[in-house]
C-alpha cells in the first residue's frame, strides 16, 4: 500500500523555487520512496544516485565531470551526508547555471547534512523534514476507526504501520533500533558505545514527557552532565526524540526553563518499554505521556508552515501542554488529556490569563468538539486544523 505524503506538493513547489531542495528526516521513513516516486514522474529528467551503493558511489570520483552535463536534469542523491565534499562542487555548479530544481538532496541527519551545506549553500537551498506518517495520512487511505489506534501503537514508520500484524511491526522496530545503533550512528562518524546509547535511550522512554535533568540521567549511567547531553544532540539531531523548549516571555512570572524531552515516534517508545500490544500500552504508566508525545506529533504534522512549538510551565505547577505560536504570532495554548471526560489542568485558567488568551483548546479521544467552559473546547484529533482557522 502506498500512501501518499502530504509533503509532496511542498517538495514540488520547492524545486520550482530553490535550485537545491534538502529532504531530511529518519531512516525508513519514506525519502527515498517520495523521491522515486518523483523521478518516476520525470523520466529522463531525473537522474537518481545511491551514495550507499558502490556503483553509484564509483560515478561521483570526479563529480563534478559526472553532475556538470546533467544541468538540464533533475540530480537525486540520497544520504548525501556521507559524501560531504560534494556540497562545495553543488555550489559551483550551482553558481554557473542556476536554475530552480538541480539537485534534490537526502539526508538522513540533519547535523552532517545542514551543518555541512549551510556553509556552502545559504541561499540556493530549502530543508523540508519528512516526518513519520500523520493520523492525516492515513486517514485519507484508510477511513475505518481503527487506523488510529494502530498508528499510535505502532508508530508512524510506514514499514511498521503497514505491517501484517502487530507482531511484525514489532520485529521491524526492533531491527530498526538495533541498526540503528549498530550501523547508523557509526556510519555517520559518531563515536559512542552503541550500549550506552541504547541503555540512554531507553532511560529516555522511562522519562518520555518529562522535564530535562542531565544530574539525574547523568548519574544513573554513571557518566558526566555533558556526556548526556552529548547522547540527546545525537537522537535529537536524527530524529530521535524531540526536545521542547520552555515559552520564553518577559510575564513577570517564575518560569520553568528546562525542556521537557520525548520519543518523537510512538512506535520505537513502545519498542523500547517492551509492550507487544496495544493492550499491554493501555495498562502501562506511560500511557498518558505516549498518548501527550503522539498528539503533539499528530498537530506539529499539520500546523501551519512556521508555527513555533513550545510548553508552558509556572515554577507553581500552572502548564499547558503546549503552546503553538503561528506565523503572525497568534499563541495556541493546548491541554492533551487521554480521557473520554476530559477536565481542565491545574491552573489551565490562569495560564490563559497570564498569556492574555481569550481560550484554548484540549485534545482528547472523544468523538466530537464539545466546551469544556466558556474558555475551554474539547476537540478530537480529527478536529485539530479547527485551533488555527
Amino acid at each position: 500500500m502506498n500512501i501518499p505524503r502530504s509533503l509532496y506538493p511542498e517538495l514540488l513547489e520547492g524545486l520550482q523555487n530553490f535550485p537545491v531542495v534538502g529532504l531530511v528526516g529518519p531512516r525508513q521513513v519514506g525519502k527515498t520512496s517520495m523521491a522515486r516516486e518523483l523521478a518516476a514522474q520525470l523520466g529522463k529528467g531525473a537522474v537518481m544516485l545511491d551514495l550507499e551503493r558502490p556503483t553509484d558511489l564509483a560515478k561521483l570520483t570526479e563529480p563534478e565531470l559526472f553532475l556538470e552535463p546533467l544541468a538540464d536534469r533533475l540530480v537525486i542523491l540520497d544520504e548525501v551526508q556521507l559524501r560531504p565534499d560534494l556540497f562545495g562542487v553543488l555550489r559551483a555548479l550551482v553558481d554557473a547555471q542556476r536554475r530552480p530544481g538541480r539537485f534534490l538532496i537526502l539526508g538522513s541527519a540533519a547535523p552532517a547534512l545542514i551543518q555541512q551545506s549551510s556553509e556552502t549553500l545559504a541561499g540556493r537551498i530549502e530543508y523540508l523534514e519528512l516526518a513519520p506518517l500523520s493520523l492525516a495520512e492515513v486517514s485519507q487511505q484508510s477511513p475505518e476507526a481503527g487506523h488510529k489506534t494502530d498508528l499510535w501503537w505502532r508508530g508512524g514508520f510506514p514499514d511498521s504501520y503497514l505491517a501484517r500484524s502487530d507482531a511484525q511491526s514489532m520485529r521491524w522496530r526492533e531491527a530498526f533500533v538495533r541498526s540503528y545503533l549498530e550501523r547508523d550512528i557509526p556510519q555517520l562518524g559518531i563515536r559512542v558505545s552503541a550500549a550506552t546509547l541504547r541503555r540512554f535511550w531507553l532511560m529516555l522512554a522511562h522519562y518520555h514527557g518529562q522535564l530535562w535533568n542531565a544530574s539525574t540521567l547523568a548519574g544513573s549511567l554513571g557518566v558526566s552532565a555533558p556526556s548526556v547531553r552529548h547522547y540527546l544532540d545525537i537522537l535529537e539531531s536524527t530524529f530521535m526524540v524531540r526536545v521542547l523548549q520552555p515559552y520564553s516571555a518577559n510575564l513577570g512570572k517564575r518560569l520553568v526553563k528546562s525542556p521537557k524531552v520525548y520519543l518523537r515516534d510512538s512506535g520505537l517508545l513502545h519498542t523500547l518499554l517492551n509492550l507487544p500490544s496495544h493492550d499491554a500500552l493501555l495498562g502501562h504508566p506511560v500511557l498518558g505521556a505516549s498518548w501527550e508525545g503522539w498528539v503533539i506529533e499528530q498537530i506539529l504534522a499539520q500546523a501551519p508552515s512556521g508555527s513555533r512549538p513550545s510548553f508552558f510551565r509556572t515554577a507553581s505547577g500552572n502548564e499547558v501542554d503546549l503552546l503553538l505560536e503561528l506565523p503572525g504570532g497568534q499563541l495556541c495554548a493546548i491541554e492533551i488529556k487521554h480521557s473520554a471526560a476530559p477536565k481542565l489542568g491545574k491552573g489551565f485558567v490562569e495560564v490563559l490569563d497570564v498569556l492574555l488568551l481569550k481560550s484554548g483548546f484540549v485534545i482528547a479521544p472523544v468523538s466530537e468538539p464539545f466546551p469544556l467552559s466558556a474558555r475551554a473546547m474539547a476537540l478530537p484529533l480529527s478536529h485539530i486544523s479547527e485551533m488555527w482557522r
